[in-house]
Order: structure tokens, then sequence, then C-alpha cells
């Protein structure tokens, strides 16, 4: 069985959760031996056995970023030749795998890591490219072979936002974490160098400067943590020049009033992050949209108790009151995820942060207990064992 899997992020050029996801199934497909697992990635080349990659089309240089996509994605399609099933991930590589599927006469998989209607925000960054990026993504949904939801709520969104789709056809199968390579590392020196006290208590945040992520709701919490406390955040690529310019404000009126607070705007490589994570008091999700959250894996993973928001499949990871805390979240059913209350989540946040902040004895338990949980439960290998009896499932039919 030869499986094709299709993806705009691929290391080196990684820069959410479903790039992560997608080098890790490769990896741990490869090392089963008993399919072959091709890779075709947007951007650079690779030098990587069994990975293609495919640069934008120079006919569309100037054009809205959904057809620069779509002339990718078509090049893939293509490329898909003699691959028994094809597995994409997100919006930007479902059209090639829907055109795939089609073209080539085999299974379509597609594996919700985000949905568009739940993204709305994403008007802003796309302009008229959004609704080309919602249709493909429904068109995928809707023709898909078999639908992978990587938490269960991810599975309630799939259905509610696309009640056309058989419930039959969509499963769960969690994001997984390597517990090897995401492990305690304990550099003082190097986290000195990034500008990080390790002897003061300190609250992480790693993600994109994006709406999901509610950075901005977590700088207010912020202001409220005690004063030794630092602030370290690994945040960059900002979807618009909006919410840059807000994180900016905010960020430049917490270091009007106190000290310690880090802004490392590049993409750190990840013994960095690791690093940071080992040397924090805890690590902090302030996201208001998260299908999973494989960014608490990592943390939990580093023995890095978590404060996150009790949204999407959040909760099926920090265990409350084991491995972290939740905040509590009334939102806005627009797909926006907006906070009903924002005044409120942004107290409840920085009440769960001082909390755990507070007692570092209690943190340092929160991190032990989350790497047990990290080892035992979300293993590559055995979401890799899942995934395939997906695919053969369907090769059956």
């Amino acid at each position: 069985m030869r499986v094709d899997l299709l993806t705009k992020e691929y290391p080196p050029e990684v820069y959410g959760g479903a790039g992560v996801h997608v080098a890790e199934l490769a990896r741990a497909l490869r090392r089963r031996g008993d399919l072959t697992t091709r890779v075709h990635a947007f951007g650079s080349p690779r030098d990587e056995a069994g990975t293609a990659s495919y640069p934008d089309l120079a006919e569309l240089a100037g054009t809205n970023g959904a057809l620069r996509t779509m002339g990718v994605d078509l090049a893939i399609a293509d490329a898909c030749l003699g691959a028994d099933l094809v597995h994409s991930h997100t919006w930007y590589a479902n059209f090639a795998g829907h055109v795939a599927g089609l073209l080539h006469g085999i299974p379509h998989v597609v594996t919700a890591h985000s949905l568009e209607p739940l993204r709305p925000w994403k008007a802003e960054q796309l302009g008229g490219g959004y609704a080309v990026s919602s249709w493909i993504e429904r068109s995928a949904y809707e023709s898909a072979a078999g639908v992978v939801a990587v938490s269960a709520a991810m599975r309630d969104d799939v259905l509610r936002c696309y009640p056309a789709v058989d419930p039959a056809l969509v499963q769960v199968v969690h994001n997984g974490i390597d517990t090897d390579e995401w492990a305690p590392l304990h550099d003082p020196d190097r986290v000195r160098e990034l500008g990080v006290d390790p002897d003061r208590p300190s609250v992480v945040f790693v993600g994109r400067i994006t709406r999901q992520k509610g950075l901005p709701y977590f700088l207010r919490a912020a202001a409220r943590l005690p004063p030794d406390c630092q602030l370290v955040l690994c945040a960059g690529a900002p979807d618009t020049p909006e919410i840059l310019a807000e994180v900016e404000a905010l960020v430049a009126d917490l270091a009007a009033t106190r000290t310690g607070v880090v802004w490392i705007r590049e993409m750190l490589p990840r013994p960095d992050v690791v690093a940071l994570l080992s040397a924090a008091t805890t690590f902090a999700c302030p996201s208001v949209y998260e299908p999973l959250g494989i960014v608490n894996l990592e943390a939990m993973a580093c023995e890095t108790a978590v404060v996150a928001t009790a949204t999407g499949g959040i909760p099926e990871v920090v265990v409350p009151g084991e491995t972290g805390l939740l905040v509590p979240i009334d939102q806005a059913t627009d797909g926006t995820g907006t906070p009903l209350d924002p005044e409120q989540y942004v107290a409840d946040f920085a009440a769960a942060l001082n909390e755990v902040v507070g007692d570092p004895g209690r943190a340092a338990a929160m991190g032990r207990a989350g790497r047990r949980r990290a080892i035992d439960a979300f293993s590559w290998d055995a979401i890799a064992a899942r995934t395939v009896e997906i695919y053969r499932s369907l090769l059956r039919t």
C-alpha cells in the first residue's frame, strides 16, 4: 500500500500544529515498514527521501493567496499518480487531495486540524480568498472517503459545520507528541542568552499571533501576575498588521510597568523552546479556538504545568488539578470564539496563572504528571497504527 500525505507545512517550513502533526505522522508511518509513505509539501526543495516539494507557480505570482494555493495543489494532484490513497491536511492541501482522488480514482482522507467556518477572522487576512478556502474545504470534506478529527470536540465541529458529512466517516485520532524530542532540558545558560532569568518564576506563551490563539487576552491577564514573575512570549507570524499592532501596544504597556517582559519574535530551534519550557513555572494557552492544542502536549512533555482555556479539544489533553488548570469561557456562537464577557475571562485566566505561579511545588508536581500523561496517552506509534486501520478499512470498501 502506498499512501501520499499532502501538506502545506513540512520541515523545515513549519509554523503550526498541523505541520508538526504531518512530520511526526510521516515518521511513524515510515517506521512501520508495512506501507510506502510519500509526502508532498509546499515550498522549497527538501532532501528527504520520499518527499517532494512544490513552489508557487510563477504564472500566479501576485494573485490572491488562495489562487496560488490552488496552483500548487494541481501540481501535487498530478504527482499522486500511483498512490493507493491520499491523505490531506488543512484546506491548503485539501484541494490537492480532492482532485487527486477524482483524477486517480483513489480514496481521499482528510484530517481536521481546524475549520474555516470557525476562523472567520481569516477574512481579514485572505480577503475574497477566504470564500475560496471555505469552498475548497467544504467540497473536500463532503466528498472525502474518510475524515480524521484530532479530538472529539473537533469531530463535533466537523458535523456541525458540515452536516452533509456522514457521521460514520468521521473518526477521532488524537494528535501526538514525541516525548524523546520534547523532554525536560535544563540549560540555564542558554535560557539566560535568550533573555530570561532561570532563577525567577516565568510564564511562557508559544504560538502564532492570530485571533484564535487569544494572545491579547493573555497579555491583559499577565498585567496581574506578581512583579517578580517573568512573561516570555515566543510569538511571531502575525495574521494581520492590525493584530500585530494590538499586541505590540499591549507588550509595550507591560514593559513600561514591570521587568522581565521578553518577546522573541523569530521561530526558535526546538532545543531553545524546550529549554524555555523546562525553565518555566507554567505554560499559558489562552486560545479561543483549538481543535486539540499540540502546544499543550509539548509543554506537558517538558514537565511544565499548563494553564489553558477550557475550549475545543484542550480538555481532552489537560487534566484540571492534575496536569494544570482549565479556565472557563462562555463564547460567541458566530464562529469567532470571542468571550461573551472578555473581562471575566481575563480575570479568570489571571487567577489561574497566579494560583499556579504562587505554588511552585504544586506547579512542579503538575509538570511531572503532565509528562506521564503525554507518554501514556499520546504516542505517535499508537496514532500511526490507528490511522493505518482507517486506511485499510477504506481500501477494503
